[in-house]
């Protein structure tokens, strides 16, 4: 089994400040987002339990919030594409 966390700082500007994510056999387990907006962390920490990495990169990866060029979902992709599991 493997099994991995990542911890990563977003940048460019969002409101979350620190992201950990536990990844097992390619597939999310547990999300943990500090800062940011607590309703959509929740949300989107429910909504990413037991999916496919590749998936999860494929459906936040690009999301953008206030012209910022980037978001909290499009940081998360991010830091998932630093697991080896990606």
């Amino acid at each position: 089994m493997e099994k991995e966390t990542i911890t990563y700082t977003p940048q460019g500007g969002v409101c979350s400040k620190q992201m950990v994510i536990l990844v097992e056999n390619k597939i999310i387990k547990q999300v943990e987002i500090t800062g940011g907006c607590e309703g959509n962390k929740q949300g989107i920490s429910s909504l990413l339990i037991d999916m496919p990495v590749s998936e999860a990169i494929r459906r936040l990866e690009g999301i953008n919030c206030k012209n910022r060029g980037t978001s909290c979902p499009d940081q998360l992709a991010r830091a998932l594409k630093q697991s080896v599991n990606y």
